[in-house]
């Protein structure tokens, strides 16, 4: 097996905001690994806020070059996934890039097999999940174009603690009847979060999203006890360990794959998260069709999801699963593996 890893900027079509960061411009790394005429892609995304850097990360994914090249395909086929990583040592890799190689490899396997990933996989076949769109934090105004142009079945609304939160909600909710969800990025406190839960589900907002600092896990249980909505952790909930953790103190958790790092962990937590009783959403960051695609094979398995990352760019290296905007439902390209496909020569800026 061969490994290369292909930088891209990704540039947004709207300047991206959150209460941690604004960005026009997304750097990500795409990697391909290779086998017998088969080529598995993965991504990831190189988000400041994580400390990511691309070419020191990609200096780190190609140090684990010489150990893939050790391999073939039939080693993947006779100890899957799980076993290939372990063997070539990603351990002791930042998860956003051991998420990279566990889809890349998930999406071979896929391909060996001739068979779109999801399928391969126990789901339930007529379960269908729409994807939500995100309205990045703003002013107003921006909020409302940004929402009117882009018609869609369910947002994301990103809030952060400004006196203004819950006039954002209803200012938005005087152009679409479509469910919201709120994304409070950490910036709320425990009173603004109880008290906000009861207007906000007036005005068709499904659930709260990490609305406390992570620190704040006392403020968390006052807020599961008193708010009106369900609250999933996000930040709160980042690694297999975190899951146990939200039992009791949030209603449900959002899965990143890059931070958890892939797929296989990322299952093991929807399974966690079922026997402990909350419910499953997965996200994305801001990342291509490849990402986008590896994480639309878990649908059948969640509650909610937020696979917009693909949506809010200008332009896309990557073709691959997209979403029907009247139902907000996957559309799975006719393609094994997670139907990612570069779209580009595999070399970006400084690739």
């Amino acid at each position: 097996m061969q490994l290369t890893v292909h930088p891209f900027d990704l540039p947004l079509r709207d300047a991206f905001r959150t209460t941690h960061e604004s960005r026009t411009v997304q750097p990500t790394l795409i990697v391909r690994i290779h086998a017998d005429g088969l080529d598995g892609l993965g991504e990831a995304p190189m988000t400041r806020y994580y400390g990511l850097e691309s070419q020191r990360c990609k200096g780190e994914l190609e140090a684990v070059a010489p150990a893939l090249a050790a391999l073939d395909l039939r080693d993947l086929a006779r100890g899957g996934v799980g076993e290939v990583l372990k063997r070539i040592g990603t351990e002791t890799l930042n998860p956003f890039l051991r998420c990279a190689l566990d889809v890349a490899l998930h999406d071979l396997w896929a391909k060996q097999q001739g068979k779109r990933l999801g399928l391969l996989w126990d789901q339930d076949r007529l379960r269908r999940i729409p994807t939500c769109y995100t309205i990045g934090l703003a002013p107003i105004e921006e909020m409302v174009r940004k929402l009117r142009a882009f018609p869609w079945p369910v947002y994301k609304i990103k809030l952060g603690g400004g006196a203004d939160d819950l006039d954002i909600i209803r200012k938005l909710r005087e152009h679409t009847d479509a469910p919201f969800y709120v994304d409070a990025n950490t910036g709320w406190t425990a009173r603004q979060a109880i008290e906000l839960s009861g207007p906000l589900r007036e005005l068709g907002v499904v659930f709260i999203e990490q609305p406390l600092p992570t620190a704040d896990r006392a403020g968390q249980a006052e807020v599961i006890k008193h708010a009106v909505l369900p609250v999933l952790a996000d930040e709160s909930c980042q690694t297999e360990g975190d899951v146990e953790k939200c039992a009791g103190v949030f209603s449900g958790i959002n899965i990143k794959i890059v931070k958890c790092g892939g797929l296989l962990p990322a299952r093991r937590m929807i399974a966690r998260a079922r026997s402990l009783g909350l419910q499953v959403m997965a996200g994305c960051m801001t990342e291509s069709s490849v990402g986008i695609s590896a994480i639309a094979q878990l649908l059948p398995e969640l509650d909610y999801a937020d696979m917009d990352g693909a949506m809010l760019l200008a332009e896309d290296p990557a073709r691959g699963v997209t979403f029907d905007p009247l139902t907000g439902y996957a559309r799975y390209p006719d393609e094994p593996g997670t139907g990612a496909v570069l779209k580009v020569a595999t070399r970006g800026p400084g690739g």
